[in-house]
């Protein structure tokens, strides 16, 4: 049996287990990712801006604090939005990212923060938010790296008589990954680079980054053994002028 994205961080002992790690030194969140993301975003003064899979709305916060004039936040999660500090330019949505529904030309940014490896219809999405999008208007997301999600089940590091390797197994074959991961049975979607971003040209999108950050060791050196795989992936795309 596996949980999916959209009941997990209404799971209580997940919840609590995940709040302990987020606060851990082992943590990459802070350190690796929200940086990475940051580093491929446009100026958002006066944007219209939906934040996909938006926990308790962090980057949502963010995002409102640096000059946009409204942000969306969703997420599928009741136990995150309700921790959720107020904003006046935030607006919170309970939803499900694989059946979300808004209206066509209608964001500036559409952000997503290490959500998109929980939802099963990735093109589709995609194609949802270049129809959001405004001309011009920009795509950002984070995801766990490819090399992390590869092996089936997604086993963490393996220990032998050599030390602790990464398995990267089962790339070319795309599809649902179970993890123990402060659970057991933790669903997520694997796809090759490939996939992440051919679907974005496929909706008529334009690449604009990609990243996969590592953490600074001097600063964090209880994140060295990120250096020896990328853990996150950023993409950022554009839409054109007549894309969408």
């Amino acid at each position: 049996m596996s949980t999916a994205g959209r009941d997990l961080y209404d799971d209580d002992r997940f919840f609590e287990g995940y709040r302990l790690l987020r606060g851990s030194a082992t943590a990459i969140n802070d350190a690796v990712e929200v940086p990475a993301l940051a580093r491929v975003l446009p100026p958002v003064a006066g944007a219209a801006v939906v934040d996909l899979g938006c926990g308790t709305g962090a980057l949502a916060r963010r995002l409102a604090d640096a000059g946009a004039a409204d942000v969306l936040a969703v997420d599928s999660s009741r136990r995150m939005l309700a921790l959720s500090t107020p904003h006046p330019r935030v607006r919170l949505l309970r939803a499900d990212l694989d059946e979300l529904v808004l209206p066509a030309s209608s964001a500036d940014l559409v952000v997503s923060s290490l959500a998109l490896h929980y939802v099963a219809d990735y093109p589709g999405l995609v194609r949802r938010v270049a129809r959001w999008l405004r001309p011009g208007g920009r795509f950002a997301f984070s995801v766990e790296h490819p090399v992390c999600t590869a092996a089936d089940p997604m086993t963490g590091w393996l220990r032998t008589e050599h030390g602790t390797v990464w398995p990267v197994d089962d790339y070319a074959a795309e599809g649902p990954r179970t993890q123990h991961w402060i659970v057991e049975g933790v669903r997520k979607h694997h796809r090759r680079l490939t996939t992440l971003i051919g679907a974005l040209l496929a909706a008529g999108l334009e690449l604009t980054a990609i990243d996969e950050p590592v953490p600074d060791v001097v600063t964090h050196p209880g994140l060295a053994e990120h250096l020896r795989r990328p853990p996150v992936l950023v993409l950022a795309a554009r839409r054109g002028d007549r894309a969408g």
